[in-house]
């Protein structure tokens, strides 16, 4: 009977310790989203690069445990394994490393050619501002509404870095919403384009961009880290970082260098960031109302930069003579999702006109997105810090 009472006593314990016990139908909701981005990069080939590692990080985040048992297991309770590696996250230098990235494997020839593509991707970040009053119409503080109308940018390691300093509490939901917009830029820009275009504006064939020499390849980092960051200092970590990875890239001296950091660091960062960021949006803190306002406010923002891109060819055609005129289809590339808007810009091109290749046109206001991006992140943290 005493054996019989001390194997009772025992198996109620452990069972206070499975999944099962603990488990909520919060962790159930969230769980299914894990796998529905797992379905989303495997059987549609969403971004699979980053939903991979988010849908299987919200996996490992919502998995049930009992939180006063103190094993130090989850990515909240300080000391954990996944408390450190969340540190990237919550202390904002995953995302510099990526820019660093970024800048290792961006050509900017096209930006360089075309000074004037800059201009598109500085009216995508009309999504950013509009967001911004619209968060705070709705009640959130300055901070967090500068936090979340950065998701219209569609930048996620620019969306971490500014929410890290300005709203951590907020950070795993605008991380996911960055992402998840990020991802589905297939589906949701190309019905704007076409809404915002006419087919005649669909056709317009665009000069060959100059050709581009090393030495203006080499001056462009720099002058573009001068001229950025004297402007907004607040950008410099993603900026000189962004900046600095260009540098090795076209130099022609730091070839090893470059490819370290566009391929290997790159890939090790964007696992550990992508994975941490899923596991973040535990159940107990990522089901909230807030939670909708700032998916909503994302979406809405995204929809604003890519049609405001759109919109400004359109209108800035009217002062160009005829043979310089710009296709609006590029306008949307102006968003910081590179190289995957540029990618749509090409692809609904070449649908309209065969031989209409629009790729190295896009890429011009797509990197210029980045930079207006992490300039637009510099200047809300710099006066809402």
């Amino acid at each position: 009977m005493v054996l019989a009472n001390f194997f009772t006593e025992n198996l109620a314990q452990f069972w206070q310790f499975t999944g099962f016990a603990n488990a909520t139908f919060e962790h159930f909701v969230m769980l299914a989203v894990g796998l529905f981005f797992i379905w989303l990069a495997i059987k549609k080939n969403f971004e699979p690069m980053l939903l991979v590692p988010i849908g299987f990080g919200i996996l490992i985040g919502n998995i049930p445990f009992n939180a006063n048992a103190g094993l130090e297991i989850g990515i909240y309770e300080e000391g954990s394994v996944l408390n450190i590696l969340y540190n990237g996250v919550s202390a904002g230098w995953y995302p510099p490393l990526i820019f660093l990235g970024i800048g290792a494997m961006t050509d900017f020839s096209a930006l360089i050619a075309n000074p004037k593509l800059m201009l598109i991707g500085a009216a995508a970040q009309f999504g950013i501002f509009g967001a911004y009053m619209v968060a705070l119409a709705l009640g959130f503080a300055p901070d967090q509404a500068g936090a979340i109308a950065i998701i219209g940018g569609a930048d996620g390691p620019t969306a971490i870095f500014l929410s890290s300093k300005l709203a951590p509490n907020l950070m795993g939901a605008i991380a996911v919403s960055a992402y998840s917009y990020m991802a589905l830029v297939p589906v949701i820009q190309p019905p704007l384009m076409r809404l915002f275009t006419t087919k005649k504006e669909r056709l317009i064939r665009m000069r060959p961009a100059r050709a581009v020499s090393q030495n203006e390849k080499i001056v462009f980092p720099i002058v573009g880290l001068l001229l950025t960051c004297f402007v907004v200092p607040s950008g410099l970590p993603l900026l000189g970082m962004l900046f600095f990875g260009n540098l090795l890239r076209e130099s022609g001296v730091t070839t090893r260098l470059a490819k370290t950091a566009s391929n290997a660091l790159t890939d090790i960062v964007t696992i550990l960031l992508g994975m941490t960021v899923g596991a973040s949006t535990q159940a107990t803190t990522f089901l909230t109302k807030e939670t909708i306002f700032i998916f909503l406010l994302g979406f809405m923002a995204f929809v604003i930069a890519s049609s405001s891109g759109v919109l400004f060819v359109k209108l800035f055609n009217l002062f160009l003579p005829q043979d310089k005129k710009i296709n609006p289809l590029i306008g949307n590339a102006g968003v910081s999702a590179v190289p995957m808007s540029a990618r749509i810009s090409n692809n609904l091109g070449l649908e309209y006109d065969p031989q209409n290749y629009l790729l190295m046109h896009a890429m011009g206001p797509n990197v210029a997105g980045v930079i207006g991006s992490a300039v637009a992140a510099g200047a809300l943290l710099g006066f809402l810090a």
